[in-house]
Parts: C-alpha cells; sequence; structure tokens
C-alpha cells in the first residue's frame, strides 16, 4: 500500500510480464493454430493481442492516446513472437516507471482512471492470457499463484456481479469455477473461460 492509499500495480506488471514472455518464449511455430480458452483467438490470434494489448499500455505510460494503438499486431514472424513481445513489455515498464504515472489520470478502453487502475487493469489482461496461452501450449511451465490472486482481485474490482456483461465488455459472463479450483481456474471463470479440457 502506498502513501495514496493504493497497491503500487508496477512490481506485480513487471512479474507478471516476465511470467508472460517465459511462456512466449517456448511458443512452437507448430503451434500457433491450437485453440485457446480465449474463443475469438488461436495461439497465433493471442500472441498479437497480447503484444498490441502491451504496445497500448505503453503509450498510455507515455502520455499519449492508447486507443488510437491497434489492439493486436499482425504480420511477426512464426519464430519472432518472444523478440516482439520483449521489446513491448520494456517500452511498458519503462513508461510506467515515474511515480507520478501511478495517479495521473489516463484514458484505457474502459474510461479515465487514474494510472494506478489501468496498468492494475492490465496485470488482470496480461495474468489471464498468460494462463489463455499456457491452456493451449499444455502448460509448460508453473504460473506464479501471487500473480492469479491479485488479478482476480482486480477482476472482482471491476466485473463485479452487478455490472452487467455486454458486446463492449472484453471477457464473457461469468462461470462457476468447480469446488476445489485452483487461482488460476477461478480467474478464468470470473473471466468467462473454461480450461480447455472442458471448453
Amino acid at each position: 500500500m502506498t502513501s495514496n492509499g493504493f497497491v503500487d500495480p508496477r512490481p506485480v506488471y513487471t512479474r507478471a510480464t516476465e511470467q508472460a514472455a517465459a511462456v512466449i518464449r517456448t511458443v512452437r511455430p507448430e503451434q500457433l493454430e491450437r485453440p485457446t480458452p480465449c474463443a475469438e483467438f488461436d495461439v497465433r490470434g493471442l500472441l498479437g493481442h497480447i503484444v498490441g494489448g502491451t504496445r497500448r499500455i505503453a503509450v498510455v505510460g507515455e502520455g499519449g492516446d492508447g486507443l488510437a494503438v491497434p489492439p493486436t499486431t499482425e504480420g511477426v514472424a512464426d519464430d519472432g513472437w518472444a523478440a516482439a513481445y520483449d521489446e513491448v513489455r520494456v517500452r511498458a515498464l519503462k513508461a510506467w516507471a515515474g511515480d507520478d504515472r501511478m495517479t495521473s489520470p489516463v484514458r484505457v478502453p474502459w474510461g479515465e482512471v487514474p494510472g494506478h487502475a489501468a496498468l492494475s487493469g492490465y496485470v488482470m489482461e496480461i495474468v489471464t492470457h498468460t494462463w489463455d496461452l499456457a491452456e493451449a501450449l499444455g502448460h509448460p511451465l508453473g504460473l506464479d499463484p501471487d500473480l492469479a490472486e491479485f488479478a482476480l482481485a482486480t477482476a472482482r474490482a471491476v466485473l463485479p456481479d452487478s455490472r452487467p456483461r455486454d458486446e463492449q465488455t472484453p471477457f464473457a459472463v461469468r462461470r462457476e469455477a468447480p469446488e476445489g479450483a485452483g487461482v488460476y481456474e477461478r480467474l478464468a471463470a470470473w473471466l468467462g473461460r473454461e480450461p480447455l479440457s472442458r471448453a
């Protein structure tokens, strides 16, 4: 908790991008057409969305208009996704390094919010998409449960049951997580996803 009364999301975002980068490095070209729990994307499309979304939050952190940045990236070579993501995540981390970014109002797809709230939302997004990718790849690496706990707390705050989800909401209607589900599966369920084995 900072002196301003919010949890600084920057250390969590840094760890979340490192985890995403580690999973992306395991992707092989022959896996790019596999389905993911994010029904609109195969692995290639999901990687494009991860890179595009990270570029968008980098531009927001730099003070630019993130909404003018396409939410997806195309044209990356089959073996170039790890390098493409590393480039944009380093840019994003640099853009959000200053303490002033945490309290400055910024525009993101869900409205105008303080910087700390925007970056917390992007923690939720990258952690969720890392799980999507890991599901598609057969879970090549273990995922950090603390990151999912942060993302789930954010998801419950910004997408409570009292807020209807419609075509403008980038996540589907909440599902019930099975009894005994781990935190990543509970996060996925809150955001309308199911493991591929049950989809």
